[in-house]
């Protein structure tokens, strides 16, 4: 596709969108209390709605069977009774999160009775197009909310109904507070999602949730500022001085856990001092988990029955399939993952403290873990409530998205009639103190 392929937006579109602008403005000025009111509503609701909510998912899943959905893709859609629990706890502790709004981040006297402050405010209104989840617009929209930004969504036809049920839910709980529920908005269209790329204006940032494919085309066609990652090619290095045990449960987790997520593994990189102790257990192991090795010419020498080709080093699996090699440095390992990851998030196994530091120095990944599962590089787990994405870009937010990636800050200055041509001539000077936060 081109940019010449994004519509103008529609009338009524402009309309939507207009309309989460106002309740955003309104919705920025809610105190703390008010917004905390208003995710408690929104769970309550969910709750409430949860059979119809299960019952729209399971069509959805069952369409997506019949049109023969990729396992990953299906993996994603799904939105059981006991999935659906765990993200309305998640609105419950978001809403528990410390305020992130009118933070005083400055507080300075230019000169007297001059006095500067930094003070955190909301972006305004997010624009999120995601594919498959739809327990992404629970997360996205209690952070919109909990944050004071807009948010208009659009997810994946393929959880159409799923999506619609929770935008029903989540609004009918907004009703019940003072913050409007026009502040939430869901596009059911590709044209409509197309076309939300056009609302520069209207809409401060574009967050991406999805194929590398749709990421991509997402920054080549809007002047919207644009957050996300394109894929999750993560590894995990073994390295001579691991203990293989505890080496192998982490490299089994970080695969097996949740395949289908942007945080599993999908290459293993094995020190060769201990690539044949390791390998003769990891072989047979990840076999009973279903898992297919894709190994280089060493890993087959060693048993590693699939070849691994110079595609697997980048390719991001998002399924039971893990490529190896085996490496005879940290150098090596090192540079590997500078060529062929995605910069989300590396691990590496070892008893050794000055290696575990050079290798948590030396990889710029929004994620840099110690003798741990990858599958910790999410939102929930950090204790951010929920995501809205994690994002790979070296300036911040980096990694996993949450309330604090949601606002920006704005410089106010309080005075008494003071002129900048005063300060010209050097009298008055600037103090320039810094005063208590």
């Amino acid at each position: 596709m081109t940019s010449q392929a994004v519509p103008e937006p529609s009338a009524e579109l402009l309309r939507l969108a207009t309309a989460v602008r106002r309740a955003a403005i309104d919705l920025g000025q809610t105190t703390d209390q008010q917004r905390q009111q208003a995710l408690a509503a929104m769970a309550a609701a969910l709750q409430a709605h949860a059979d119809r909510i299960a019952a729209a998912n399971a069509a959805d899943l069952e369409q997506a069977a019949a049109e023969g959905l990729a396992p990953a893709l299906v993996a994603r859609l799904k939105l059981d009774q006991a999935k659906l629990a765990g993200a309305i706890e998640g609105v419950r502790q978001v809403a528990d999160l410390q305020d992130p709004l009118g933070s005083r981040q400055l507080h300075r006297e230019l000169s007297e009775r001059l006095v500067l402050e930094r003070i955190t405010v909301p972006l305004g209104v997010l624009g999120v197009i995601f594919e498959a989840r739809p327990d992404a617009v629970i997360q996205i929209a209690s952070l919109a909310i909990r944050s004071g930004n807009g948010a208009i969504l659009k997810g994946g036809s393929e959880a159409n109904r799923t999506n619609q049920a929770v935008m029903a839910a989540l609004q009918e709980g907004l009703a019940h507070s003072v913050v409007s529920a026009d502040a939430l908005a869901l596009l059911t269209t590709r044209q409509e999602s197309l076309a939300l790329l056009r609302l520069d204006g209207l809409v401060d940032l574009i967050i991406p949730r999805g194929s590398n494919e749709l990421v991509r085309f997402i920054q080549d066609n809007t002047r919207i500022p644009v957050l996300g990652h394109a894929d999750g090619v993560c590894h995990l290095y073994v390295d001579a001085e691991a203990d293989c045990g505890q080496a192998l449960s982490i490299a089994i987790d970080s695969k097996t856990q949740y395949p289908a997520a942007c945080n599993a593994i999908e290459t293993l990189l094995v020190h060769e001092a201990i690539a044949e102790r390791f390998l003769k257990d990891a072989i047979p192991a990840f076999a009973g988990v279903g898992v297919e090795l894709r190994g280089d010419q060493a890993c087959m020498a060693l048993g590693v029955t699939h070849p691994a080709d110079e595609a697997d080093w980048g390719r991001e699996y998002l399924d039971l399939i893990l490529a190896v090699r085996v490496v005879p440095d940290l150098e090596t390992a090192l540079e590997h993952i500078r060529r062929h990851g995605s910069r989300h998030t590396e691990a590496i196994a070892t008893a050794n403290r000055t290696t575990a530091e050079r290798f948590l120095r030396a990889v710029d990944s929004a994620g840099v873990y110690h003798n741990c599962s990858t599958r910790f590089a999410d939102g929930f787990r950090y204790g951010f409530g929920a995501e809205v994405g994690i994002s790979t870009q070296t300036l911040p937010p980096r990694g996993p998205v949450g309330l604090e990636g949601l606002v920006t800050y704005r410089y106010r200055l309080r005075g008494d009639g003071h002129l900048a041509a005063d300060f010209a001539t050097g009298e008055p000077q600037f103090s320039h103190r810094d005063l208590p936060l």
